[in-house]
């Protein structure tokens, strides 16, 4: 059985950067050092206007800082919930304006974790409760609230509004598997993860395991679905020639098992990371994803368009070296590292 994608509305995208994890380079376009030596990140509001968000100086001390990182929304979540009445609208104003971004780009739910905020749970809660707070005030979609943490999700969920639809709860999976109590408490949709009860899943076979345990316990517990979405756990294709196909085998085992009602995918972008020119390996991965089954993504719909990825030309050379390293024949990913060297990767 298949999931047959005909077009970008298919396809569930879940919009994952409003995460603290995120970053932007202190010497790259969008940080500034202004004359008296103040660092800034710089953003456009919704009238196309420049505007600045100013780096607190602790920020300075911090490790992304020493290697030449700004955090930008751990910045502006800490604005929100630390910072003056000026300071918490700036961070509120910077947050919502990436909302309406990933909205109006396709999002159909906007994925929000704050767990690099602080190593204290107490401090994570209240990050959580302001982001959703933040957010839902102009979102048009709902939130995907997200964290390894129960109590951070639980805080999050009970934060929210509902005012633009069903919230999303990312994620449960085998080690966490009681916390599907919170998404029927909360009518909410899942993201169902392929870790299982120690650890990540070796191959594809681990990863239907893990996933169709908690699937089962999902739709005993009289959650639909539809409202259940799998993350089959993408690892970057750079560490393992392996890791792109153990995903793609496992999607189309579990789309085989549980019927096209059940949403499947994960965060596709993983596999790029640390490889140049991430946008064509993510077009391409995603491109692959769907044709083994997927329908739904965590991915950053700026950055990574379905439709654009459907209408690749596939027999292309740029497309053929990745989908050669993306199966695991290109050792080191080397020879599609050199026919970027090489400008070989570059669109015509």
């Amino acid at each position: 059985m298949s999931r047959v994608i005909d077009g970008p509305d298919d396809f569930t995208v879940i919009g994952e950067n409003i995460h603290a994890t995120r970053v932007v380079l202190r010497n790259g376009r969008r940080a500034v050092t202004l004359d008296d030596g103040t660092e800034a990140v710089t953003w456009k509001d919704g009238n196309g206007e420049e505007r600045l968000m100013i780096v607190p100086e602790h920020f300075k001390e911090s490790q992304a800082y020493g290697m030449n990182q700004h955090k930008h929304f751990m910045i502006a979540i800490w604005k929100g919930v630390h910072g003056d009445a000026d300071e918490a609208a700036d961070g509120a104003a910077y947050v919502q304006r990436e909302a309406v971004r990933q909205a109006e780009a396709g999002a159909k739910f906007l994925d929000l974790n704050v767990d690099e905020v602080s190593p204290h749970v107490d401090e994570q809660k209240r990050s959580m409760r302001w982001v959703v707070e933040a957010v839902q005030q102009v979102a048009t979609v709902p939130v995907s609230v997200d964290s390894s943490l129960p109590a951070i999700i639980e805080e999050g969920l009970a934060a929210y509004d509902g005012s633009a639809g069903r919230p999303m709860m990312n994620s449960v999976a085998l080690e966490r598997i009681d916390s599907l109590e919170l998404v029927t408490e909360h009518n909410a949709h899942v993201v169902i993860t392929a870790a299982g009860r120690s650890g990540m899943p070796d191959n594809a076979d681990e990863r239907v395991e893990n996933v169709s345990e908690v699937l089962e316990a999902a739709l005993s517990a009289g959650i639909p679905p539809g409202d259940l979405h799998v993350d089959g756990l993408v690892f970057p294709i750079a560490v393992d020639g392996r890791y792109g196909m153990d995903f793609l085998n496992a999607i189309s085992q579990i789309r085989e098992k549980f019927g096209n009602e059940v949403h499947v995918g994960g965060g596709l972008s993983n596999v790029s990371f640390g490889i140049p020119n991430r946008r064509l390996v993510n077009d391409v991965f995603l491109r692959m994803a769907i044709e083994r089954g997927a329908d739904s993504g965590i991915i950053d719909p700026i950055t990574t368009k379905v439709a654009r990825s459907m209408e690749m030309d596939m027999d292309s050379e740029r497309v053929q070296l990745t989908l050669d390293m993306l199966h695991g024949n290109d050792e080191f990913c080397m020879n599609y590292i050199t026919a970027h060297r090489e400008g070989r990767l570059r669109r015509n």
